[in-house]
């Protein structure tokens, strides 16, 4: 099975951005951005998603990441 990870942590802190200035730069609440920080995000919100690459100038790549992970419920 295959799953969507959000990589915005390392891609901050490797670029040395504070969740507290992306939230400033994007006018999105700092609670959101630190549920994306912290991967707890379950529903793409495609809004926030494009303000947030807006305003890192960078790719969906940067950010996001598909992974396969083990079913355990075969």
């Amino acid at each position: 099975m295959k799953v969507v990870r959000y990589n915005l942590a390392h891609y901050l802190d490797t670029h040395g951005i504070t969740r507290y200035q992306l939230a400033r730069q994007t006018g999105i609440q700092y609670h959101v951005i630190d549920d994306y920080y912290k991967n707890r995000v379950t529903r793409l919100d495609t809004g926030n998603l494009g303000r947030i690459l807006d305003v890192l100038d960078c790719r969906l790549e940067d950010i996001l990441t598909v992974e396969e992970i083990e079913d355990t419920e075969k």
